[in-house]
């Protein structure tokens, strides 16, 4: 029982952390352009 004790509180302070990354990574516009970086790849970038 004691090991629960430890363990919830860590898993409950992980779950915000990943949160608070995922929330980060919304406001600061990592998913606004999800169709660019699948369509780049058929771009031909010759460089002579």
């Amino acid at each position: 029982m004691s090991g629960l004790a430890v363990l919830i509180p860590l898993a409950v302070l992980m779950g915000l952390a990943a949160l608070g990354a995922f929330l980060w990574a919304l406001r600061s516009g990592q998913y606004e352009d999800l169709d660019g970086a699948s369509e780049r790849i058929f771009e031909e970038d010759i460089k002579d």
